[in-house]
């Protein structure tokens, strides 16, 4: 598959849903991309079906949000599977929700792991792997969130598969462009001019600055909008103010899809 070209004047907001916290109604109100729970990390059927048929109601793309199988620690503990077991699991979940989608006439658009699989696929090939291969086997039409400039999409893109690059208005970065773990200090901005002028860095000038402050380049179609915080609401509709006035269209990344014939 071809992407297509993307203006530099467009950008994807995505939220995570269906994971327990109280601002899903609100937070989609601003988002353009959807990544809902699939039930391994947080969520079940009926927040699955909920979650679904808001954002079908809103016209958003709808994501999977695939995780360890992990509820007792959110999905953020590291877990050391076989690929088998990660593959099996990966097209499990991704399964579950597309059936959900399917049963209320919409149709899923992408896969974003969650958690402590999304951050091991920067690390492990081997586990990147068996992410990207579970997706393009059950779907090669999906598309797959992973970090900007990361191994996970790198993968993707390998496999044939369309990749979305993704930041972070609220997380940390290493000077290799890698998120600062969430055990260690930098790991989440301090405030909302912190995460603002971050996503200026991000969309005008295509980097961020790292924790030791290293300017790090940095291409991102999509930005994370995490939905845990007091003020993520808040920070939501001030960003889609920002954007606004500064002549970025938020939309979700759906360009043409071309296929390549032999």
């Amino acid at each position: 598959m071809q992407e297509a070209d993307v203006s530099e004047k467009t950008i994807d907001l995505n939220v995570d849903l269906g994971e327990g916290f109280e601002h899903d109604t609100e937070l989609i109100e601003y988002a353009s991309s959807v990544n809902i729970a699939c039930g391994w990390h947080a969520g079940d059927p009926v927040t699955m079906r909920r979650a679904t048929t808001e954002a079908i109601r809103k016209r958003l793309a709808i994501g999977a949000h695939p995780s360890f199988p992990d509820r007792e620690n959110f999905g953020h503990a590291p877990m050391r599977l076989p690929a088998d077991e990660v593959y099996a699991g990966v097209q499990y979940q991704v399964g579950a929700l597309a059936a959900v989608v399917a049963g209320l006439s919409g149709r899923l658009k992408h896969v974003k792991p969650h958690g402590a699989l999304y951050n091991m696929a920067e690390t492990d090939e081997e586990l990147a792997f068996a992410i990207v291969s579970a997706i393009r086997d059950y779907d090669s039409d999906l598309a797959i969130y992973g970090l900007a400039g990361g191994q996970l999409v790198r993968v993707a893109r390998e496999a044939g598969l369309l990749a979305i690059d993704e930041a972070f208005a609220d997380r940390g970065y290493t000077a290799d462009g890698k998120l600062v773990p969430r055990s260690q200090e930098g790991a989440f901005l301090e405030s909302e001019e912190a995460s603002k002028a971050q996503v200026i860095d991000i969309v005008d000038r295509h980097r961020v600055r790292s924790v030791d402050g290293q300017s790090v380049p940095l291409q991102a179609r999509s930005i994370c909008l995490h939905g845990d915080g007091a003020h993520a609401v808040d920070f939501a509709r001030m960003l889609r103010t920002y954007l606004a006035n500064a002549g970025v269209t938020v939309v979700a990344p759906v360009p043409q899809i071309v296929a390549q014939h032999e």
